[in-house]
Parts: structure tokens; C-alpha cells; sequence
């Protein structure tokens, strides 16, 4: 067990969890004092923690280290991080134009793709992301890295470009949504009638 949990894929993935809130930290000192370097270190903590998603996947898969533990953990930890961003972005107030609606849609896609992966775990089932849910994550990875780091630089405005890649996340996360309740019903509840 123990070398399952602190394989090297595990651990990244661990460390994307840890991220979230150090994101969110930084995100409310932009918050509370205007403090622009707080959205570009926000931004630089949570380019990493996205850049780990594709190495612990590329490692895992490399040296055969695809466990039950990363396949539960890897989409728990892209949610979190996410979500969190989200949620952050939202209570920054109108000026970052994320509107709560949509991220509420969003975090219940993700409660409710959880909800069925831990009812499929305890059948002994390990749903693992699909195409869409991967597509789905880098739309919402690179929304939130457009939208956090916000300030026009060298006559780039990023916020265009995030609120665009947001609209794709939405329509993303609901399609895959869909397509893992689904799927689930029909695997999980429609075979045990």
C-alpha cells in the first residue's frame, strides 16, 4: 500500500491538492489589497499545479504505475483545484466577469461525477476520465489560468481569451456531465434491475 500511495504520479497529484488553497490564498490578498502580484503568483502556483495533471498521467502510464488510488485522486484533484479557482474568481466581484451561474453549474457537475464514481467504487468499480472529462478539464485548466492572471500585459488582455475558454468549459462540462450519468445508469442501474 504504501508504495502505491507515494509513487512519484500519486504524489504530484497530491501536491495539485495541496495547491488549491495556497491559489486561493494568494487570490485574496489580490482581494483585500489590490495586490497585483498576488494574481501573478496565484497564476504561477496554478500553471504548475496544471502542468503536474500531464506528468503524473504521462509517469503513471510510462512506468506502469496506474493505481486505483491515482485514478480516484487525479479528477478529485483537478475538481478541487478548479473549483476553487472558480469559486475565488467569483467572489473577486464583477470586474473578473465569471459569472457565478456558471460556475455553480460547473462545481454540481463535479459533485454530482463524484457522487457516481464513489456509489461505482463501492461496486468495486474505479470510473477513470474519459475523453470529454479530459477535454473538459483542459478547457476549465486554461479558462482559469487566462482568467486569474487578468491584467492586460505587453498589449495582451487575457480576460477575452478566459471568458471564451469558459463558455467551452461550460458547454464541456455539461456534455461530459451527461455522459458519465449516462453511462452509469446504464452500466450501474438500468444491469442491476
Amino acid at each position: 500500500m504504501k508504495k502505491e500511495v507515494f509513487n512519484l504520479p500519486n504524489t504530484l497529484t497530491m501536491m495539485r491538492v495541496l495547491a488549491a488553497p495556497i491559489v486561493v490564498f494568494l487570490l485574496y490578498l489580490e482581494m483585500w489589497f489590490q495586490f497585483r502580484l498576488g494574481s501573478y503568483a496565484a497564476f504561477g502556483i496554478y500553471f504548475l499545479a496544471c502542468i503536474t495533471d500531464f506528468f503524473d498521467g504521462r509517469i503513471a502510464r510510462q512506468q506502469n504505475l496506474i493505481t486505483n488510488l491515482g485514478k480516484f485522486l487525479d479528477p478529485l484533484a483537478d475538481k478541487l483545484l478548479i473549483s476553487s479557482v472558480f469559486i475565488m474568481l467569483v467572489r473577486l466581484g464583477p470586474e473578473w466577469r465569471v459569472p457565478a451561474w456558471i460556475v455553480i453549474i460547473i462545481v454540481c457537475r463535479e459533485l454530482a461525477v463524484t457522487g457516481m464514481r464513489a456509489v461505482a467504487a463501492e461496486m468495486g468499480e474505479v470510473v477513470a476520465a474519459d475523453k470529454l472529462g479530459k477535454a473538459k478539464t483542459l478547457a476549465q485548466s486554461l479558462a482559469g489560468g487566462f482568467l486569474i492572471f487578468h491584467y492586460p500585459i505587453l498589449g495582451f488582455d487575457p480576460k477575452p481569451v478566459g471568458q471564451g475558454l469558459l463558455w467551452l468549459a461550460l458547454a464541456l462540462t455539461v456534455i461530459s456531465g451527461g455522459n458519465y450519468l449516462y453511462d452509469f445508469y446504464k452500466k450501474w442501474i438500468v444491469t442491476t434491475d
